[in-house]
């Protein structure tokens, strides 16, 4: 069985604060190596960080640069492989070529958002994976900026946990979101070997 070709992207700009202005949030640390964490554990093909904050570009690329290259690839090899996924882009449209040079074929951006609202289930994103590349995308801030949501792009159906508290760290909702598309994915491929 072929493994899925999934990306994710991690958009600070365009977003929303919570009063609902578009804002440009900054990168952060924990989100650039607990993402990339998870994405090469669940063999993710990239990890695209998009923003286009010039200086934001020089702090990611000199973090990459201690880990990837520098003394921390020696240090901590397993912490090199996860960040080696990680590409710097301007903006979604250049995530999405990128990813869509890396695969061969057109690109399917899933939108992500806590407060979205009819979006497709996971077996239903689990089947489009099959059949073609998708790009994950997450939003810092208070979530994506409503014209992402207009483009026409699939939109996944939120986390929801036991009760009405619905603020999970990107971090979180981007490890919950991967495992239950590329873990269950996995199960049900053990499970039809198994009855053949």
């Amino acid at each position: 069985m072929r493994r899925p070709q999934i990306a994710v992207a991690l958009v600070h700009h365009p977003v929303c604060d919570r009063r609902g202005d578009i804002i440009t949030t900054a990168v952060t640390n924990l989100d650039l190596h607990d993402i990339a964490r998870t994405c090469r554990t669940y063999n993710v093909g990239r990890y695209y960080v998009v923003t286009p904050v010039a200086e934001q570009k020089r702090l990611v690329q000199r973090l990459l640069d201690h880990w990837c290259k520098g003394y921390g690839a020696t240090h901590n090899p397993a912490r090199r492989d996860a960040l080696e996924l990680i590409e710097v882009v301007d903006g979604l449209d250049d995530a999405r070529n990128a990813w869509q040079k890396v695969c061969g074929r057109p690109v399917t951006p899933v939108l992500t958002g806590a407060r979205s609202s009819d979006g497709i289930g996971y077996r239903h994103c689990r089947e489009m994976a099959d059949e073609l590349p998708l790009l994950l995308v997450f939003g810092t801030g208070s979530g994506l900026a409503p014209r992402l949501f207009e483009q026409g792009w699939p939109v996944l159906d939120p986390i929801h946990g036991g009760g009405e508290y619905n603020h999970l760290s990107v971090r979180a909702a981007v490890a919950i979101i991967i495992d239950r598309l590329l873990a269950a994915n996995d199960r049900a491929a053990e499970e039809i070997n198994q009855n053949t």
